[in-house]
């Protein structure tokens, strides 16, 4: 049974809230907000579709957030966010067709990898890197994919956008998060579009979750500028191995 009264609504917009506050100084709310729709009655394409209006919703309130304290890079964004787009129009094709057992473990075992990645941010390796043309040219490839799996799974996208920033660019923490939700915002369009299109979306739901999702969000960008990176990469390490756990067991 779906439910649409006060109570749920309540339900969806706390979770959501909670969820907000994690996509923007970490990732994985999605892994909070589809299994409760799911819960709810919803089928999971459906609760797929509706979580990610919330999501637009989340990363356009973020941008304007870091806008409004002065964060923000418009330009460097921008440029990121069309080197994921067409990665996310080509995902966003194949987003209503998701295989959920196979897609729990593959994101588990990536939750895991990007764990011993963000291990080692300042290691030789990626410093000697980062002096070679090639960077430049594997930059692409791997917005592509980080676009495609975005606009194709999208949960605990934000984990690997913060990965390929952080190893590709050298960026602080601060920065990553700042150019990620412009990021998200910019490719999960064309998912919004198919969801919306295909009639995948409960709007009870996502208004609810997005209501959350504000607020969490608001939330999120404050801690993460007065606390500073050490904090949002606390909170990315437990939130990370709390979701491949999670993720390993099911």
């Amino acid at each position: 049974m779906i439910f649409s009264d006060p109570v749920s609504f309540i339900i969806l917009a706390v979770v959501g809230a909670v969820a907000g506050f994690l996509n923007v100084l970490a990732g994985g709310g999605s892994a909070l907000t589809i299994p409760l729709m799911i819960f709810l009655g919803y089928d999971a394409t459906v609760a797929n579709g509706s979580n990610r209006i919330a999501i637009q919703v989340e990363a356009l309130t973020a941008v304007a957030a870091y806008k409004k304290n002065k964060h923000s890079d418009f330009p460097l964004s921008l440029k990121l966010s069309l080197m994921t787009l067409p990665g996310g129009i080509l995902g966003a094709f194949y987003a209503v067709k998701i295989d959920d057992a196979l897609f729990t473990k593959v994101l588990g075992v990536v939750m895991v990898l990007i764990i011993f990645t963000l291990m080692f941010p300042k290691s030789e390796v990626i410093a000697h890197a980062k002096n070679h043309k090639w960077k430049k040219w594997l930059a692409w490839p791997v917005m592509f994919a980080v676009g495609f799996y975005g606009g194709f799974i999208q949960a605990g996208v934000g984990f690997i956008i913060m990965s390929a920033l952080l190893h590709l660019y050298g960026m602080d923490l601060i920065k990553v998060n700042m150019h990620k939700v412009f990021i998200v915002m910019v490719f999960t369009v064309p998912a919004v579009i198919v969801f919306i299109v295909t009639g995948n979306v409960d709007w009870f739901a996502a208004v609810a979750l997005s209501v959350g999702m504000v607020l969490g969000t608001f939330i999120a960008v404050k801690v993460s500028l007065k606390k500073g990176e050490k904090f949002v990469r606390l909170i990315l390490g437990i939130s990370l191995l709390i979701i491949a756990t999670k993720l390993f067991l099911i």
